[in-house]
């Protein structure tokens, strides 16, 4: 009988060695992975999370999106900045002004989701 023991117990790393494998080779490269740590490193940020927020009913100036966040011009456009570095947010300008929008618009729904779950 304990020869059965032992021989299940190989056949239970066995079994377990090939999922961690399998995990392994399902894992984003390091590159990928570093990239999602940003991501959600800028989703950490309350001035950020408020600004998707904000651009999840349309595209909005940064006039308008300042005094919703009762914020300095130059914090907002910083927060703006790495929003749209990592690809959260796109910009155009008209004149003077700098519109911004989501660059997804289930980005704002995604992000509210993501945080109801945790």
């Amino acid at each position: 009988m304990e020869n059965n023991q032992i021989s299940d117990e190989t056949k239970s790393n066995k079994t377990q060695s090939e999922i961690i494998k399998k995990l392994r080779e399902a894992l984003p490269d390091k590159d990928q992975s570093e990239t999602y740590a940003r991501k959600l490193k800028a989703l950490s940020d309350p001035t950020r999370l408020e600004i998707l927020y904000l651009l999840s009913d349309g595209e909005l100036c940064v006039c308008r999106i300042t005094p919703a966040l009762d914020k300095p011009q130059s914090s907002v456009s910083r927060h703006l900045n790495i929003l749209k570095n990592l690809g959260f947010i796109k910009s155009r300008k008209e004149g003077a002004r700098v519109y911004y929008k989501l660059t997804n618009p289930k980005i704002a729904k995604k992000v509210k989701e993501l945080i109801e779950l945790i």
